[in-house]
């Protein structure tokens, strides 16, 4: 059986990224390792370990580049949680970005919002319906 694992970022400061997805979204830092001969520091956040199945996030620092081009093909990282107007306000006070406040998505009923992360990376939070919660 195939899992998904993790998705990779490239981030220009390791640090201040690590600050935003652990202080600002709540995950948790898993694991950091660097890498002498080529140059680059990997740290793993997520909100589970990797061991129970839970997709995370590898940042990668390649040790003297501050930014990226983004190209126009990465869309967004999605995140589902259970209410996503309150997140949007601790987010906010924590010193987030938030691009596109909590509320029903255009020509549908799903609510979502979006933040942006230190590098620019879109994250989107999806409300999740009492069915998606198994409740239903």
């Amino acid at each position: 059986m195939a899992q998904l694992l993790h998705t990779m970022l490239r981030v220009g400061n390791l640090e201040r990224s690590i600050e935003f997805y652990t202080k600002v979204l709540g995950m948790k830092l898993l694991r950091q390792s660097e890498n002498n001969e080529y140059k680059y520091t990997l740290a793993f956040v997520g909100y589970d370990e990797e061991s129970t199945g839970s997709a995370v996030i590898e940042l990668t620092y390649n040790w003297g580049t501050e930014s990226y081009d983004h190209g126009n093909a990465f869309g967004h990282i999605a995140i589902g949680e259970e209410d996503i107007y309150a997140r949007c306000d601790a987010i906010a006070a924590a010193g987030g970005k938030v691009i596109r406040p909590a509320g029903p998505v255009a020509g549908g009923t799903t609510e979502i919002a979006f933040v942006e992360d230190p590098d620019g990376y879109k994250i989107e939070f999806i409300q999740m319906s009492s069915a998606e919660k198994g409740l239903g």
